[in-house]
C-alpha cells in the first residue's frame, strides 16, 4: 500500500479473527516500531509480546483492579471502558505491551517517542492487512501488570492488540483541517 493508503485505512480494530500471527510478522512489526524517531535517540521503548494464557491473566487482572477502584470510590453510575477492553485483549491472538524506565527527566520526550513507535506498529499492521488497538486502559493496573511480565521496575505505558481484523469500521469522525492549523506569517 503508499503511506497515504495506510494512514487513511488505519482503524481502530475491537473485533479478531481466531487466526494465528506468524512471529516473523510480530517481528517485523517491532522492526518498524524500532525504527521510529526518538528524542536524543534514546529509543527508551521496551516491548513485551504476551499471547494465550498471560495475555488472559493480564485482562483479569485489569478487571481485579477496576472492581478495586469501584468499590473504593463506592460509586455505582462509575464507569469505564476497562470490561470492553479486556474482552478485546482476550479474543485478541497477541497483545504487545509497551514499556519504558522510570525517569522524570526524560517522562514528556519518552512519552513521545513511544507514541511514533507505537505509530510506526499501527501503520505496519494495517499496511500489512492486521488489525490493531492501542489500549490506554492498561493504565488502571500498570503497575500490577508489569509486576506480572517481570518488569516491576519499569513503567508500562500502554498495549496494542494484534490480530487479523475481524470488522471493516467505517472512519471516525475527524475535525477539519481549519479547525486544527493556525498560520501566522
Amino acid at each position: 500500500m503508499e503511506l497515504m493508503d495506510v494512514i487513511k485505512n488505519r482503524r481502530s480494530i475491537r473485533a479478531f479473527e481466531k487466526q494465528e500471527i506468524a512471529k516473523e510478522i510480530i517481528e517485523d512489526l517491532l522492526n518498524c516500531a524500532r525504527l521510529a524517531p526518538s528524542a536524543k535517540n534514546r529509543q527508551p521503548w521496551k516491548f513485551v509480546i504476551v499471547k494465550d494464557k498471560v495475555k488472559n491473566k493480564i485482562a483479569n487482572i485489569m478487571l481485579e483492579v477496576e472492581e478495586k477502584i469501584i468499590l473504593n470510590a463506592n460509586e455505582k453510575q462509575w464507569h469505564s471502558s476497562v470490561k470492553e477492553t479486556a474482552k478485546i485483549i482476550k479474543e485478541a491472538p497477541i497483545l504487545i505491551l509497551v514499556l519504558k524506565n522510570y525517569d522524570d527527566d526524560w517522562k514528556t520526550g519518552d512519552t513521545l517517542s513511544i507514541g511514533a513507535a507505537i505509530e510506526h506498529i499501527c501503520l505496519r499492521a494495517t499496511d500489512l492487512g492486521l488489525g490493531s488497538l492501542w489500549i490506554r486502559d492498561t493504565v488502571f493496573a500498570q503497575k500490577e501488570i508489569a509486576k506480572e511480565i517481570g518488569h516491576e521496575n519499569m513503567e508500562m505505558i500502554c498495549a496494542i492488540a494484534i490480530g487479523y481484523p475481524a470488522e471493516n469500521p467505517e472512519q471516525r469522525m475527524r475535525k477539519k483541517l481549519r479547525e486544527i492549523l493556525e498560520w501566522y506569517e
